[in-house]
């Protein structure tokens, strides 16, 4: 019997949720919204993804409600997180510390998020996206990001205009220049 294409017949929300973000890319379209990429070329030339599975992609996620889509100059829109979207970001968080944390090789971690709105003064969040300075769950527009290691010869450096400006320190949300 093939392999299904859909979890039409799983009644369960964790399926449900899998609809909209299980399909290979999807995560990582997201992540880059995160990150504050908002253009289907920028999103195209930092992901190395085909044209037809991006737009495919964020297809998927404006109907889901997930990104709305608004113009930005005549004929180009951008991609920005709604806040079904942005409610994704405990999850998104969580497969990026276990990635790190299991799947990052030799070098440890290399991308920190700091809640850099911290009445406590702030630290890296840990595990489930906690702050262990003030012990909450900041929200994405509350945390700087930075790469730890910009500078690693160990890894493969990408030159493209959005991963230069990613291995900078920003806030999520904010939109890349």
């Amino acid at each position: 019997m093939p392999l299904g294409q859909s979890y039409d017949r799983q009644d369960c929300a964790l399926a449900r949720a899998l609809e909209v973000v299980g399909e290979r890319w999807t995560m990582l379209v997201l992540r880059d919204c995160f990150f504050g990429v908002r253009r289907f070329a920028d999103l195209r030339a930092h992901l190395d993804i085909p044209r037809a599975v991006l737009s495919d992609r964020l297809a998927t996620l404006v109907d889901a409600g997930v990104l709305a889509r608004r113009p930005y100059t005549t004929g180009r829109d951008e991609y920005v997180l709604t806040d079904a979207g942005l409610e994704l970001w405990p999850a998104l968080y969580s497969l990026l510390w276990w990635g790190e944390r299991h799947h990052a090789g030799a070098g440890g971690r290399r991308r920190r998020f700091r809640h850099a709105d911290c009445p406590a003064g702030g630290a890296d969040l840990a595990a489930g996206a906690v702050c262990p300075a003030c012990g909450t769950s900041p929200g994405p527009a509350a945390l700087e990001t930075r790469v730890t290691d910009p500078d690693a010869t160990d890894r493969p450096r990408r030159d493209d205009a959005v991963s230069v400006a990613l291995r900078r320190p920003h806030r999520l949300l904010t939109p890349l220049p």
